[in-house]
């Protein structure tokens, strides 16, 4: 990893918007952005704006901007009078910020999913699409109290959706143990380059305060990747699968479960309800 702080220069000037203008900035860089690496460059400043106003500036701590790109996010930042951490793997793309931004950032080359998160943390970015969760799921992990982020639009959907829906699942039920999620503008492909095949959307996530209503989340997590695996199949053949058959009504009772539950989906029922199981596991 390294860090850059010095210089400076208007955030005004150098960061590209039209496609045209990404596309001849990336060929001067050298960069070819891939679809093996999810890379697409926001083209619209007032999304990155919207962004940047979701950010919870009260905590005092660090403004993290998760893959700075050209920089069209970074200046909707700057120009709030932030001076966010800036992480960009690639170096060139990272040289390219330090002229740009120069002090007004801090600049930091290296891996995002290899970053030290602090309590204090705020997260935003327009995260790879490809890699999007993983990137997610390690900062809620770290408890960090306020994430603004740009994912795919079926994922940011799926980590909001509501028990009962097709788009409740895994995903939904871990991001619950974490944080409360609430959605915003959906953003389509063509306000990229190059334009993905799917649109975006905005999500935030504010942390859960106190501790974790489960004693291990991996357990949590292994439980519900067990009873996800075959959503269509009734509890009542799924949950043997996690526990002795003899002791999964018992199992069920400890964890709260609602009358009926043997003939219920595991999209039916609520975060909460996993949450208890995984406690009366542990």
């Amino acid at each position: 990893m390294s860090r850059t702080s010095t210089g400076s220069s208007s955030p005004s000037e150098g960061v590209p918007e039209r496609p045209e203008e990404i596309a001849a900035t990336l060929r001067g860089l050298g960069v070819r952005p891939t679809r093996a690496r999810g890379q697409s460059f926001l083209t619209d400043p007032f999304v990155a704006d919207a962004e940047a106003a979701l950010v919870d500036r009260g905590s005092g701590g660090r403004i993290v901007e998760i893959g700075g790109g050209l920089g069209l996010l970074t200046r909707a930042l700057v120009r709030r009078g932030d001076r966010p951490t800036v992480i960009e793997r690639d170096p060139r793309l990272a040289a390219h910020l330090g002229r740009v931004f120069g002090s007004a950032i801090e600049l930091c080359t290296m891996d995002a999913l290899e970053f030290d998160w602090r309590p204090d943390d705020r997260m935003v970015g327009n995260l790879p699409f490809v890699v999007g969760t993983p990137l997610l799921v390690r900062a809620l992990r770290a408890r960090i109290p306020r994430v603004v982020v740009l994912l795919q639009a079926e994922v940011a959907e799926r980590i909001a959706a509501s028990p009962g829906g097709a788009d409740y699942g895994r995903l939904s039920i871990l991001v619950r143990l974490f944080a409360t999620p609430e959605l915003f503008q959906r953003v389509p492909s063509r306000a990229f380059y190059p334009a993905p095949e799917v649109d975006g959307r905005i999500v935030t996530l504010t942390a859960r305060t106190g501790e974790l209503p489960v004693p291990s989340v991996d357990r949590l997590e292994s439980v519900v990747r067990c009873l996800f695996s075959e959503r269509r199949k009734q509890l009542g053949n799924l949950l043997p699968k996690v526990a002795d058959r003899g002791t999964a009504a018992a199992l069920a009772r400890a964890a709260g479960w609602p009358e009926g539950w043997e003939r219920r989906r595991p999209q039916e029922l609520p975060p909460e309800a996993y949450f208890r199981l995984a406690a009366a596991l542990t």
